[in-house]
């Protein structure tokens, strides 16, 4: 990535399904902790981080060349949510998902669900379809297909801020969540049942980065 940094792609099957890197010395500076982002695609980062600052978003970084795999914009969405912008050149991104051990659901936590759903529909060409869990949810879609989701914060969430969460698919979710807890992680939210889809956990790897694992269970 530049000297001293390194950049270590995550796979899966032999197939890019995510990357790390160290925080840089300016992040440190800031206090940014570790943690994951989520990214989403667009035709032309400059134009989309624009269009973000039009409808009420924040440009936090960028927009900025990454070498020449492609070029990028991290924003933070009207309700405090920060995400990326991803305008592939080389490296197009991801290229397994819905698989085990692959990131599977990014997954909005807002406090104002309608100025977000508003946003980012206008910013991406999403859809926003209600639907009913345990807590009122918004499926986001994207050519018919749901992509993501979006749940409502209330006071149950503390001081957490607005966020997106990525959810990683796993086999066994009771025992994965064992096996972080094993290695240093940290069981926030204990494995639990999600009616007609699966079970989850909301884990923290040793050094803070939060993550959610799903084992995907449909009712047949």
């Amino acid at each position: 990535m530049g000297e001293g940094m390194a950049y270590t792609t995550l796979q899966v099957k032999g197939q890019p399904a995510a990357g790390m890197y160290g925080l840089t010395s300016d992040m440190l500076k800031q206090g940014v902790p570790p943690h994951w982002m989520v990214y989403f695609t667009v035709l032309d980062a400059t134009q989309s981080a624009a269009k973000a600052k039009e409808l009420g978003g924040k440009i936090v970084a960028g927009p900025l060349d990454a070498h020449d795999i492609g070029r990028m914009a991290v924003i933070e969405d009207p309700t405090g949510a920060k995400f990326a912008l991803w305008q592939p050149l080389r490296h197009i991104g991801a290229k397994i998902v819905n698989e085990i051990g692959t990131p599977a659901w990014p997954e909005l936590a807002t406090r104002d669900s309608g100025k977000a759903e508003s946003f980012y529909t206008e910013l991406l060409g999403w859809g926003a379809k209600k639907s009913q869990m345990p807590v009122p949810y918004t499926e986001w879609q994207l050519g018919g297909q749901s992509i993501g989701g979006m749940m409502e914060m209330d006071g149950k969430w503390g001081e957490a801020p607005p966020h997106w969460m990525i959810y990683i698919m796993v086999a066994d979710c009771d025992a994965v969540a064992e096996k972080a807890a094993q290695l240093g992680g940290t069981i926030c939210v204990p494995p639990t049942d999600i009616p007609k889809v699966g079970r989850f956990a909301v884990l923290t790897d040793p050094q803070g980065a939060y993550f959610s694992i799903i084992q995907i269970r449909m009712a047949q």
